[in-house]
């Protein structure tokens, strides 16, 4: 039997330095919110070997190595003084960022999605950087921003968005959608926004050496002046700060109080959706979101994005009028299609159901497993598709939703049952045996795991 690996404990000492950086966090974060327009210049030294240590320890531990092979265990061995080592070098400048290693994930249609692996040394640092610069740009950003945010996600967007629907005061939509948009935030502009907020020379050489070191791609080195890779620990907050000024502030500020009637904002990353009450203002802004994101190096995807006639009232104007085919509009968010659909009292209600692609890819994924392990033993198999399943209602499992949870359920037990068949050629897999298996293994039947949750704003 293989023991396990026991994790460092930290001492008295350790723990509590490390309370003491996280109270220095809070009072940043109470003077950040009282003084929206103050610029921080003392940040670098809460960069403290303990802090170093508690982000090591919150990194995911299966991931991936960089380009220097270093898994997380590896750099575990020898914590103390990689973490000491790595501490001195940040003090001295002496810090050196290496590039990040590009892998790509298969996407549906044939596509694929770039993504970098940092190393791992540069994951802690970034990891630290976070933690200390959270606590000034959580007072900045708005509600309407929901991704990559303690204590946010894509579930409260989609409840926001339920919400404004059932207020009926939503009567026209955008689907903005930005094209390749960590590939193209532009490095100046970026710089521009975090001096408005920060001004401690040091962390802004830091964030300048991670934009600089470029990514390993087939072996090559490229360096752009433009993107922040997809997986590094530091892109998800940049990418916020950037659409934050080009897109949130933006918008409370200077747009909104221009509108004629309400409007929302409802952004996860740079997925976003806006609603409208009046035709007019969603047409002016569908002409000047181009043009703004345009000044910062930015393009909306021109098949993507539309705006549509969509929520109750519009609706029945467009079928007072003759204008309402047989289908209403429809367009996707976070993974799910928003539509309007028939209640059973007849009438026009608002609906969500599993995006297409996501679940052809879900399906896509599930017959290769089920392909390839089909000569597991039936308790490993039964193992990995509770776990796929259970997964999958987590995060699909929304109100009005359950048919296409219905439909993966059904798809999985056929496709289980299809590559059991051909585990033997000599044996054939009745039905009635394969629901004796069934009863013996029974997989987790279609939950609404995610009740909608729709609050009135205070």
């Amino acid at each position: 039997m293989i023991a396990k690996r026991r994790m460092p404990q930290r001492n008295t000492d350790s723990t509590q330095r490390l309370a003491e950086v996280y109270t220095k966090l809070r009072q940043i974060s109470v003077k950040a919110k009282a003084e929206p327009g103050l610029r921080f210049t003392s940040l670098a030294h809460l960069l403290t070997t303990d802090l170093l240590d508690d982000s090591f320890q919150r990194l995911r531990k299966k991931a991936a190595a960089g380009v220097d092979g270093v898994t997380w265990w590896e750099y575990e061995c020898g914590i103390v003084p990689r973490l000491e080592d790595l501490h001195s070098r940040l003090k001295d400048g002496q810090y050196r960022a290496q590039p990040v290693r590009r892998v790509y994930l298969e996407k549906e249609g044939g596509k694929r999605r770039p993504l970098g692996i940092p190393a791992t040394e540069d994951k802690v640092v970034q990891r630290a950087t976070v933690t200390i610069l959270e606590a000034i740009y959580e007072q900045d950003f708005y509600p309407c921003s929901y991704g990559f945010r303690p204590g946010r996600g894509a579930h409260g967007a989609l409840d926001e968005l339920a919400r404004l629907m059932y207020s009926g005061k939503v009567n026209y939509v955008i689907d903005a959608d930005i094209s390749s948009y960590f590939d193209t935030v532009v490095h100046e502009h970026l710089r521009e926004f975090m001096r408005r907020r920060v001004a401690d020379p040091h962390i802004l050489q830091l964030i300048g050496k991670w934009l600089k070191a470029g990514v390993i791609d087939d072996g090559q080195l490229l360096v752009s002046q433009a993107g922040t890779p997809q997986g590094s620990v530091i892109s998800p907050l940049l990418a916020n700060v950037y659409l934050h000024y080009v897109l949130d502030e933006w918008w409370h500020q200077e747009v909104t109080p221009r509108l004629r009637g309400e409007a929302h904002v409802i952004r996860y990353a740079d997925d976003g959706a806006l609603t409208f009450t009046h035709e007019e203002d969603a047409l002016k802004m569908m002409e000047v979101l181009s043009k703004r994101f345009a000044r910062f190096g930015l393009a909306l995807h021109p098949e993507k994005t539309k705006l549509m006639p969509f929520g109750r009232c519009a609706l029945w104007q467009l079928k007072k009028a003759g204008r309402l085919g047989s289908k209403t509009g429809s367009f996707d968010f976070l993974g799910f299609t928003h539509y309007f659909g028939r209640s059973l009292k007849g009438s026009l209600a608002y609906r969500i159901r599993t995006m297409a692609k996501r679940l052809n890819g879900a399906v896509k994924r599930v017959t290769q497993w089920c392909r390839y392990n089909r000569h597991l033993p039936l308790r490993e198999q039964w193992k990995h598709l509770k776990t796929v399943l259970t997964g999958h209602y987590n995060y699909y499992g929304r109100s009005t939703n359950y048919d296409s949870l219905k439909r993966f359920y059904r798809v999985v037990q056929g496709v289980w049952y299809k590559w059991l068949r051909r585990r033997s050629q000599r044996k054939h897999l009745s039905t009635a045996r394969y629901r004796r298996i069934l009863d013996r293994y029974p997989l987790p039947k279609p939950q609404i795991k995610v009740p909608v949750r729709v609050f009135a704003k205070p």
